[in-house]
């Protein structure tokens, strides 16, 4: 099972995606996963805060909602929630009007926090 969403993880994000041995060691340190064929999150809970670790759809299923319905799945599953923060790619445009449409706004950026790339770091207020 790791090593399908390992590879799931590679057909997204290419040399840049994650192990097996890297989703079980978020795993083993308290990250949630949910998975499905094609679209996977892994996330993880702090008080009333989350924060997505990653979200990848298979190539080949993009737009087509199933990131919708997974972060969906995801929310469904938090309780006593107040924030969910992420970081993602300013060169990720899908992924950013993928998250404002779900409610994310920007709040800061990290510059260089994907090797030499700059990220965009996005809150959810959940009331």
């Amino acid at each position: 099972m790791l090593e399908q969403l390992a590879g799931l993880h590679r057909l997204a994000f290419g040399d840049k995606g994650w192990s097996a041995e890297e989703i079980l060691k978020l795993k083993n340190s308290g990250a949630e996963v949910i998975a499905s064929e094609n679209a996977i999150i892994i996330y993880r809970v702090a008080a009333d805060e989350a924060e997505i670790l990653t979200l990848a759809v298979h190539p080949d299923h993009r737009r087509q909602g199933l990131a919708k319905t997974i972060i969906a799945l995801m929310e469904r599953d938090l309780k006593n929630i107040k924030k969910i923060f992420l970081e993602v790619s300013v060169e990720n445009q899908a992924a950013l009007e993928l998250y404002k449409s779900l409610g994310f706004i920007e709040k800061a950026r990290r510059p260089g926090y994907y090797q030499g790339v700059d990220a965009i770091l996005m809150i959810k207020e959940i009331n």
